[in-house]
């Protein structure tokens, strides 16, 4: 490998390259202060696993490759294998290869050999489309390996093509994943690397983190970890809540608004916004009749999907929403009222099933009360999936009424702080009923959970305990439901005429 000038300053990673472009102050906080981060959550470690799953399965692709499984920590054992390896003509590809260049490291998902002297650079993604950031990704790869003495024949994402359908039995690898030379874009990022690796080095020198006020880049292209950290300070009414995106978060800025209580009087804000910056329980006049139009039986229903990234059933496809469980509270015109669910326990194809029973709960009488168009959505799709069933769940999504769109319309409480949740609506309107009592307490985890319980898990009693969580969560939706409208019909009818 080519000899090395070693620059002063602390060594970086592919991984804090990526956090320094996002933000300077992230970057000091990740490697001077990264007790301050909050604990990554599950569900960005469920979809760090299944980036590792997509990896794995990439390597398929490429017969007789090695892996440099030398501990993460071994850093020079890992160069070093690393280099055997390349000096190796047996070995046809090279799996999460170390490299080492001016202190920047990089391990390589797969590093495929293309001639004597040429090798492809090859980036594993589980997304479906080429980001921004995979190409900064690949760029400082490239920029390390060339530095190391890798003469490289291309430079390629490969990602999931989710325009593979899945028949059945063994996987085609090659169908699953696109190979994409972005050599092009790569070397069109390489001049700006050193200096973006000199700034980031200079900074990390000072005695503290660069004053970068936290926004929107703070989730752009990452979550990030410190948000809770750099935003301890900030007023509860702090003008970054304000519903309405980036756009006016910056107007108001530029205006030296901090506060949402202090935006001008002047300054254009829509419904939604003016009844946040009001800060009052509002009731408009269409809110009784919004109530009324339901016919009773209502039905209360809530749907749960999953989203591999990996097809798991003959004739879906990578990311497909799958339905696993459905949750109806039904309330007839006197009051009474009686539950029932679904929830497909084992690893086969739930859609069949969970369709002929939701058909079989909702009956073809009343109104079916949802929160979102996501179920209804979700009918349909069930409805292309199964043409036979299409006529009947086409009549369910029908009858659909959607309670968010009533709440958005007619109905604010400050509680609400400009989010239309159900996990915030809820505990602003009925205050005794939340979800803190439960295991799982949103959408995200309950996919997780699920995919866990029928692919992951082995004993039984783990299983059980997951099925009692999911179904607890989604009969909470349900009853959320319930009590939400029944807590509305309540304001409506206390209204002045």
């Amino acid at each position: 490998m080519a000899s090395q000038r070693v620059p002063a300053g602390p060594r970086l990673s592919k991984s804090s390259y990526l956090f320094g472009l996002q933000c300077h102050r992230r970057l000091y906080l990740e490697v001077h202060s990264p007790e301050l981060a909050s604990e990554t959550d599950e569900q960005l470690e469920a979809r760090l696993e299944m980036g590792i799953q997509v990896g794995k399965l990439a390597r398929e692709c490429f017969p007789g490759g090695v892996l440099v499984d030398v501990e993460p920590v071994d850093i020079p054992g890992a160069v070093a294998r690393t280099s055997r390896l390349i000096a190796d003509p047996g070995a046809p590809a090279i799996f999460e290869g170390m490299f080492e260049f001016e202190r920047v490291r990089v391990r390589v998902d797969i590093l495929e050999r293309a001639s004597e002297r040429t090798w492809r650079l090859i980036e594993v993604k589980s997304s479906t489309q080429v980001k921004d950031d995979h190409l900064d990704d690949v760029a400082i790869q490239a920029y390390v390996l060339a530095g190391a003495g890798i003469l490289l024949e291309r430079s390629e994402l490969m990602r999931i093509n989710n325009q593979y359908v899945y028949p059945g039995g063994e996987l085609d690898l090659g169908q699953l994943f696109l190979r994409q030379d972005v050599i092009h874009e790569v070397a069109a990022r390489q001049p700006d690397i050193p200096s973006r690796l000199a700034a980031m080095r200079e900074m990390l020198t000072a005695s503290s983190a660069p004053a970068i006020e936290p926004d929107h880049h703070c989730f752009e292209p990452y979550d990030c970890p410190f948000w809770d950290h750099c935003t301890q300070c900030k007023p509860a009414r702090w003008v970054f809540y304000l519903p309405g995106g980036k756009r006016t978060f910056q107007e108001l800025v530029s205006l030296g608004v901090q506060t949402i209580d202090k935006i001008p009087e002047g300054f254009r804000l829509s419904g939604i916004q003016r009844r946040v910056k009001d800060n009052v329980e509002w009731i408009g006049r269409g809110l009784k009749g919004a109530l009324a139009s339901v016919r009773y039986p209502v039905h209360h229903l809530d749907i749960e999907t999953f989203m591999p990234a990996i097809p798991k059933y003959p004739n879906t496809w990578p990311y497909q929403t799958i339905p696993f469980q459905w949750s109806n509270h039904i309330v007839s015109g006197d009051g009474e009222m009686r539950h029932e669910e679904y929830l497909c326990t084992d690893a086969r194809d739930p859609r069949e099933e969970f369709a002929l029973t939701l058909l079989k709960s909702i009956g073809r009488e009343g109104t079916v009360c949802v929160y979102s168009g996501y179920e209804g959505r979700i009918l349909r799709e069930l409805g292309d999936a199964f043409p036979s069933l299409k006529p009947d769940l086409n009549r369910a999504v029908e009858r659909f009424w959607d309670l968010l769109a009533v709440i958005r319309t007619h109905y604010y409480h400050p509680g609400f702080q400009g989010s239309f949740s159900i996990k915030s609506v809820l505990p602003a309107i009925v205050p005794v009923l939340g979800y803190d009592d439960l295991e799982i307490q949103e959408g995200g985890m309950a996919s997780l959970q699920y995919y866990r319980m029928v692919f992951e898990v082995a004993d039984d009693q783990e299983k059980a305990r997951l099925r009692t969580a999911l179904l607890k969560y989604c009969e909470r939706d349900t009853l959320a439901m319930v009590e939400l409208r029944k807590a509305l019909m309540a304001k409506a009818a206390s209204m002045t005429p």
